[in-house]
């Protein structure tokens, strides 16, 4: 009995396919408490100066906070939760939904300030300008330092994939492939926060010393139309994810070529008749294949054929025997 269990643990095999993003984690983490001392100071201040500006920002950068918070809590539950037999594939899509509802959180964003800004354009306020300056000014910094911490932890997520596999990296639907969203909507939220920061700074010292009060709630209109645009890519990518709608053209062509052109593939008839590709983590792919041949291999024979196709981890192969002639007769319309 224990050989016969030992025999079948050698088919068996797990389904935690998430890379570890533990330093993400991490990087997201600092980044969300600079953060929210920055909003802090910016509440206190405006409050002390009656600045409906800082006040504003600071408010709106609680909503990058809580966008924080929700990558943060995507990497921990994906990795608590990375072995838990109730996920059929994993927990790596767990990431992807972060980065959704992030990017649902930066669409918020924008709309926000564009209420924001056209109340401002049709009730124009007093602003305390000078406060606001070096606020909007610690700001920016923060949130360089913030760019900084995050674009650095992507670009080590990129490299460590590029050592793994020892690819090219100039396809561009490849890297969207492999691209850890979550991290990604961090990442944009605070070049978010760092556009409107300098937009800020440019109005407020057009309004202080040229008069140009108007230019702020323009320049709001503009931030919140950027932010807009980059919530509605992010949501379109991480959705196409979420919903197996990526492309993997080139991935679905090597496994045709891999089945199809073996040597002895056209004796055997062998034909990919059915073939679904889908991410089930960041730049990890499972795949369903159905073979047809006259003389078909076993499925194990398929899948090491596949061996070197970069991000395929997960493979289902069904063999079926084709026991007349109309197979290579029709071989050439597939």
């Amino acid at each position: 009995m224990s050989q016969n269990h030992h025999n079948l643990q050698a088919w068996q095999h797990g389904h935690d396919f998430l890379t570890d993003r533990s330093a993400a984690e991490r990087s997201t983490g600092w980044v969300m408490a600079l953060t929210a001392a920055m909003m802090v100071l910016e509440i206190l201040v405006g409050t002390l100066t009656q600045s409906m500006a800082l006040l504003a920002d600071g408010w709106h950068m609680a909503t990058h906070v809580a966008a924080f918070g929700i990558a943060i809590y995507a990497y921990r539950y994906a990795r608590t939760h990375a072995r838990d037999p109730r996920f059929a594939f994993g927990t790596g899509k767990v990431t992807e939904l972060g980065g959704f509802a992030s990017a649902l959180a930066l669409a918020f964003v924008a709309v926000a300030m564009i209420v924001e800004s056209a109340q401002r354009l049709l009730a124009p306020r007093n602003i305390a300008f000078d406060e606001a300056l070096w606020v909007a000014a610690l700001g920016l910094l923060v949130n360089l330092a913030s760019a900084w911490i995050l674009a650095r932890e992507g670009g080590h997520a990129h490299a460590h994939h590029d050592h793994d596999h020892d690819h090219d990296h100039d396809d561009h639907d490849d890297h969207e492939h492999t691209q850890d969203h979550n991290l990604r909507a961090a990442y944009l939220h605070v070049i978010a926060d760092a556009l409107t920061s300098v937009l800020a700074i440019v109005a407020l010292i057009a309004g202080k010393w040229l008069g140009w009060g108007w230019l702020d709630p323009i320049m709001g209109l503009v931030g919140a139309a950027l932010i807009l645009r980059w919530a509605y890519g992010l949501v379109r990518t991480t959705s196409r994810v979420l919903l197996d709608g990526v492309d993997h053209d080139a991935t679905l062509g090597q496994i045709r070529a891999a089945i199809e052109s073996d040597p002895q593939a056209a004796s055997r008839g062998d034909l990919v008749t059915d073939l679904h590709v889908w991410n089930i983590a960041p730049g990890r792919l499972a795949a369903t294949i159905s073979v047809l041949a006259h003389d078909p291999d076993a499925p194990a024979a398929y899948r090491a054929r596949l061996a070197d196709i970069r991000g395929l981890v997960h493979v289902v192969v069904e063999v079926n025997r084709c026991e007349d002639t109309a197979c290579s007769q029709e071989r050439s319309t597939w």
